[in-house]
């Protein structure tokens, strides 16, 4: 029989014992982090009140834009708080929460990609009939199988998770609560949970990639056909911003799950998860709304709308 004991503390280890790297560490976190939230915020205004941006592509952009804030929210103030104050514990419910949410918005974001390389599709692809194939329903229908799908991935997760005991330590190897140095901590045999991760993590990479790759070939199939090379452009600008995002979120999620040696696995994983939670979410709005005429000219619509009430 053993003794356990009911941890409800967790100490977060963080990136570095380096004071002077610290300092830099708060200061680049915050800034993407700000970054982040204006950029954000600023797609999710102008796609909520801009009349030409009621389209079913910025529908998606705007709700993929809440996922990602969403998403940097989850993992970042928290940690930014932790280094203000000196104080790097987390509860046991708060260490389990920001898991539960930070799992769900991130799966969720994968299905929402695929759902958008959908809607690309018909749109190039069948665009005598995007209206009656992409309308309000099938949109809203859409955005509901994302979370629910995210939902799905996260509950066994979770459950499996709080069913593990802590004995020996509780200190956290990373900077957030996280799935992977959960296992390495807890003295409950791991290898149903390890495998069910994996598995999951596989099942959505694999159906969301596939849906995504099928998705462009016929995309970039149908673009070859158009006669003008100005017509071609002009049809694949929106896809090459999506395309971007998709290398972007695919490639840092497919890293952490190749397992290197601990290590370098541990150090390696904490870098890509710090460009997943901060980096991309800065990234990924300029890289929409900069290829993106529509976007750039309701911005400033709204900008100088914005200007004009202010002087009254």
């Amino acid at each position: 029989m053993r003794n356990y004991t009911g941890i409800t503390l967790f100490i977060i280890w963080g990136l570095t014992d380096d004071p002077q790297l610290k300092v830099l560490l708060f200061i680049f976190l915050f800034l993407t982090y700000m970054l982040s939230v204006i950029g954000n915020l600023t797609i999710i205004t102008l796609t909520l009140v801009n009349p030409h941006l009621k389209t079913p592509m910025y529908f998606f952009l705007r709700n993929y834009s809440f996922l990602e804030l969403s998403f940097t929210t989850v993992c970042i103030p928290r940690f930014l708080y932790n280094m203000s104050i000196g104080d790097y514990t987390v509860t046991y419910n708060g260490c389990f929460t920001q898991l539960f949410f930070g799992i769900l918005f991130g799966a969720s974001e994968f299905f929402l990609l695929a759902a958008m390389s959908y809607d690309r599709y018909v749109a190039i692809c069948k665009p005598l009939h995007y209206a009656a194939i992409i309308n309000n329903r099938v949109c809203n229908q859409l955005l509901l199988g994302c979370w629910m799908a995210g939902l799905m991935i996260i509950v066994p997760v979770l459950g499996g998770a709080l069913e593990l005991e802590f004995c020996d330590s509780n200190i956290i190897d990373h900077f957030v609560c996280d799935i992977s140095p959960l296992l390495e901590i807890t003295c409950s045999d791991t290898q149903f949970i390890e495998r069910m991760v994996l598995a999951l993590a596989v099942f959505t990479l694999m159906i969301t990639l596939v849906l995504v790759v099928l998705s462009y070939a016929f995309i970039i199939r149908t673009i070859l056909r158009f006669p003008s090379a100005e017509q071609r452009k002009k049809a694949f600008s929106p896809c090459s911003s999506h395309m971007i995002v998709v290398s972007m979120t695919y490639g840092t999620c497919i890293f952490i799950y190749i397992k290197l040696p601990t290590k370098e696995g541990v150090a390696s994983n904490k870098v890509v998860s710090v460009l997943a939670t901060s980096v991309a979410p800065v990234m990924n709005p300029f890289i929409y709304t900069l290829r993106n005429k529509q976007v750039i000219k309701a911005f400033r619509d709204t900008l100088k709308r914005v200007i004009l009430i202010s002087k009254l």
